[in-house]
Parts: structure tokens; C-alpha cells; sequence
């Protein structure tokens, strides 16, 4: 009977030890991934295209965990006017803004509020998910946000860009699913969401191939607002 206890406390210990391990190799993991984040944001990985000619601001806004990008509503309705024809306010006269993102579609496409988001979406937004693009409309917006100017050769590429994140391009048509508001339109995007390629990410990659200096990898809101910060003097 005292073998069997004996043996029986020693692999309750083993399996505590094991817990041990495993909850300090996870958080090794994720302070190696926020370390990494903040390496991201503040190192660039290219030289900027030099701005020439007068700029014209876009607009990057924060949730808790996501960043979008606003484009002025003249340059969107030139640059993307194919939108207007799926419902996109485009025309509306206190429209301002174009709202853009990139995202994993089980968890962008939830409707409401964070709560709503299912154990489903978290876990194929961290291991893979197909990625959609939302799209929305702002009216004025202040000067608290983190406003960058362009050229007009980089707001060009910058348009460019957000288009050919769309799947099949101006070809794409919209997703049957409500939106957080009466003006969202979710569209099939190109590429996938995971851990490592996240909206905050390809808010990034638009920066970069907008021609404007950005951090080389910015999976993170804080990453984001750090390469904002180091780079456009935010």
C-alpha cells in the first residue's frame, strides 16, 4: 500500500514538474514573439521613396488589438471607385474617409462586439485562417489619431496596394455577412491569416509598399504604433 501511494505521489510530482515546463516554455515563447514584435516595429527593412510635391494625409486607427487604415474619400472614390457599385457609400456627402482592413475571417467577420468571438475563430486566427477584407466608410476624423502624409506618387502605390489585397481584384464581390455597421462590405482578400501574418502586419506591408519607412514586421498593435512613432515622428 505505501509503494502504491509512494508511486503515486511521485507521478503527481512528475506531472507537476511537466506543467511547470510546459508553462515556462509558453511564456518564453510569447515574451520571444512581443520581444520580436518591438524589433519589428522599430527597424525598417527598405528605404523610403522621398516624397516629392504636396501630401495629402491617411489616417491609421486603432482597436484593442487591430489597426485600419482611413483614405480620403476623393482618392478612394478615383483609385477604387468599383466599390460604389457593391453599396459602399462612396458618394455620401459626410462621408470623408474609406475605411480599410485586412483580417481572418471567422474572427473579422463576427458580428458585434469582441465577446461575441467563439473559441473557433481565436484558435484558426492563431493557426490559420482564410483572410477577408472589410471596408467602411468615416466621416471627419481628429487630429488625435496617427496621421501620414503622402505624395501623390505614394498614395498611388498606396491604393495599388489595398487593391491587390483584394481576391480576383475589382472582380471580387462581397461576402453575404452583416458587418459591425450598415456600411461594412466584407470581401475575399488575398493571402492567409496566422499567428505570424496578421492584420497589424499587412498594415505594415501596405506602409512599406506605399514607398514610406516602416518597421519590417509589426504583428501587433504596439508594433504598429511603435514604427508610427519612430519612423513619421508620432
Amino acid at each position: 500500500m505505501r509503494l502504491q501511494i509512494r508511486a503515486a505521489r511521485r507521478r503527481r510530482c512528475r506531472l507537476i514538474l511537466w506543467i511547470k515546463r510546459g508553462g515556462l516554455a509558453f511564456a518564453g515563447l510569447v515574451a520571444a514573439y512581443l520581444i520580436a514584435a518591438v524589433l519589428g516595429g522599430l527597424i525598417a527593412r527598405t528605404d523610403p521613396l522621398t516624397a516629392s510635391g504636396d501630401t495629402r494625409d491617411i489616417v491609421l486607427v486603432n482597436g484593442p488589438i487591430h489597426y485600419d487604415i482611413l483614405i480620403p474619400i476623393d482618392i478612394a472614390r478615383r483609385d477604387m471607385g468599383w466599390l460604389a457599385a457593391h453599396g459602399v457609400a462612396l458618394d455620401n456627402p459626410d462621408v470623408h474617409w474609406l475605411l480599410v482592413g485586412w483580417g481572418a475571417r471567422d474572427f473579422y467577420t463576427t458580428t458585434g462586439t469582441y465577446a461575441d468571438v467563439s473559441a473557433r475563430a481565436i484558435w484558426r486566427g492563431l493557426t490559420g485562417d482564410s483572410a477577408v477584407m472589410r471596408i467602411s466608410v468615416a466621416g471627419a476624423v481628429g487630429s488625435e489619431w496617427r496621421h501620414v502624409g503622402l505624395d501623390p506618387a505614394q498614395m498611388a502605390r498606396l491604393t495599388a496596394a489595398i487593391s491587390g489585397s483584394f481576391a480576383q481584384g475589382a472582380a471580387t464581390r462581397p461576402l453575404d455577412h452583416p458587418g459591425f455597421s450598415e456600411f461594412d462590405r466584407f470581401f475575399p482578400a488575398t493571402g492567409r491569416f496566422h499567428l505570424f501574418n496578421t492584420c497589424n502586419v499587412w498594415v505594415g506591408q501596405m506602409m512599406r509598399d506605399a514607398g514610406l519607412q516602416f518597421g519590417f514586421w509589426t504583428p501587433t498593435p504596439y508594433a504598429v504604433s511603435l514604427s508610427y512613432w519612430r519612423f513619421h515622428g508620432g
